[in-house]
């Protein structure tokens, strides 16, 4: 069971949790569990805690440090790993447009 990646950007309309709508912006699918199993075998706190059961919503404020463990994990997997690093490249890309912007949320999305 993989772990899909959404970036979702939230609209809402003065302070009630009724008028929260999210929007997809973009995606990664973990198909074949390639990032579930990376997560599973990190030794990073954050990689470590991405559950391939259950759903967890990062902000901007979470993504300094799971940048800065997705490229320590890609550093790891660098040469023949392709599938690997081709994965967290694409986590990467959604995570550095999550940084940039307060409305946006990435949802690490388990079966």
């Amino acid at each position: 069971m993989g772990v899909d990646v959404v970036l979702k950007r939230v609209n809402q309309r003065g302070t009630s949790r009724k008028k929260r709508r999210l929007d997809n912006v973009d995606f990664v699918q973990d198909a074949d569990d390639v990032f579930a199993d990376l997560c599973d075998n990190s030794a990073l706190p954050m990689l470590n805690r991405v559950d391939r059961y259950r759903s967890q919503i990062l902000t901007s404020a979470d993504m300094a440090q799971f940048i800065s463990e997705l490229n320590a994990t890609r550093d790891l997997v660098a040469g023949e790993r392709e599938r690997e690093r081709d994965i967290l490249n694409a986590v990467l890309r959604l995570a550095e447009l999550c940084a940039e912007g307060t409305t946006l949320e990435l949802h690490l999305v388990g079966d």
